[in-house]
């Protein structure tokens, strides 16, 4: 169809939180007086974890990527879209600069 894109997603975000979050719940009920502080902290982690948003994992995933190749400047910036597009040449440049959006976003929150 012509003036439509079809966006897709290339960057999958994968969550087991909820897992880890019922492995540690079992094993705070079956938790001595002395672990229960390590474990309760662990569970709260683990449930802030799952509350973060996919496009800040996102970010945060793009902005690793696009630091990693050498850029400083903003996440965001023409540059920063190219770097993300040169470490990670599967992605379309419309899905870069929207993952270079996400990474600013996160960067600043």
């Amino acid at each position: 169809m012509i003036g439509k894109w079809k966006q897709d997603t290339v960057v999958i975000v994968v969550r087991d939180a909820d897992d880890i979050t019922a492995a540690l719940r079992q094993a705070l009920d079956g938790a001595s007086a002395a672990e229960r502080p390590g474990l309760e902290r662990a569970l709260a982690l683990a449930a802030e974890a799952a509350a973060t948003p996919d496009a800040q994992l996102r970010g945060r995933w793009a902005g690793s990527r696009i630091r990693a190749s050498g850029h400083q400047g903003p996440l965001d910036a023409v540059a920063a879209v190219k770097a993300l597009r040169t470490a990670e040449p599967g992605l379309s440049l419309l899905q870069a600069v929207n993952l270079s959006k996400d990474a600013a976003a996160a960067e600043a929150g």
